[in-house]
């Protein structure tokens, strides 16, 4: 939760977007030197105007993931860092789609937003390979998630 105080302060019309529709689904990951936070919804839950101003897809058939990477500091303290960032959708019949993720950098926040298609009510298995340090194995992460249209 503490993320999400320090996020809303920032005040970004794509910060307060995706608040608003991950504040209950957040997921999040931690190993004491980078917290990992990553959540998928429809979307049709960002407004047609932060879609337009991140070149993002709305449709109702269509779910973004999103991912950010914190570094905790000797203190405590977290500072969002640049991290690789891979992933794949796959349904239960396993038709995977690639996910290709492209960087948000508000300056005090960064995200990597990916997109993949979906039928009504179908259930995605997200598998996420995250490497913020190059000389470091990628965290690897699965989740599933069952989607909707609108």
């Amino acid at each position: 939760m503490a993320l999400l105080r320090t996020l809303t302060h920032l005040g970004s019309a794509l910060i307060l977007s995706l608040l608003a529709v991950s504040a209950n689904a957040e997921q999040s990951i931690s190993d004491g030197k980078y917290e990992i936070h990553y959540n998928a919804f429809n979307s049709t839950f960002v407004t047609p105007e932060v879609a337009q101003q991140y070149n993002l897809t709305r449709s109702s058939v269509r779910a973004l993931v999103n991912v950010t990477v914190l570094k905790i500091g000797d203190d405590g303290s977290k500072t969002p860092v640049r991290a690789q960032v891979r992933g794949q959708a796959a349904n239960l019949l396993q038709q995977a789609q690639q996910l290709e993720f492209q960087l948000i950098d508000e300056g005090q926040a960064l995200y990597y937003i990916g997109s993949f298609r979906f039928t009504e009510e179908e259930k995605q298995i997200i598998t996420l390979d995250v490497q913020p340090d190059a000389n470091a194995q990628p965290y690897n992460i699965q989740f599933e998630q069952t989607f909707y249209t609108n």
